[in-house]
């Protein structure tokens, strides 16, 4: 979840070749609607933290509301009001500074969803 086009592509891609099922969205409101109306088909998400009408931290913390369980990840390139310490105060299983590193996320990735975070 980005609101670059490209990013989401390229996540999509390298993430499909990983073997993972990617639901890329550019829209934080369309994210939010895709998922519920399927929360459960929803493993982990990947939000970056700013994106235009919800940011990543609102996105993530109503999924939460309807699924307290899921995993997030969330992503930014600068943010005074979002760090590593505040992600994971907020529930946030992970937290990652862009420039993204792939080999970095998927890494992050196979913590989170062995729940070793």
């Amino acid at each position: 979840m980005d609101d670059e086009q490209g990013l989401v592509e390229i996540g999509e891609k390298k993430l499909g070749r990983l073997g993972y099922k990617v639901t890329g969205k550019t829209s934080s409101v369309e994210a939010l609607e895709v998922f519920l109306e399927h929360p459960d088909n929803f493993d982990l998400v990947i939000t970056d933290m700013t994106m235009p009408n919800m940011t990543g931290k609102n996105l993530a913390l109503e999924m939460m509301r309807v699924r307290p369980e899921l995993p997030i990840i969330i992503c930014t390139g600068f943010s005074e009001t979002m760090n590593e310490e505040k992600a994971e105060q907020a529930g946030f299983k992970g937290f990652m500074m862009k420039p993204l590193d792939f080999r970095e996320m998927a890494g992050l990735i196979r913590k989170v969803l062995r729940g070793n975070t």
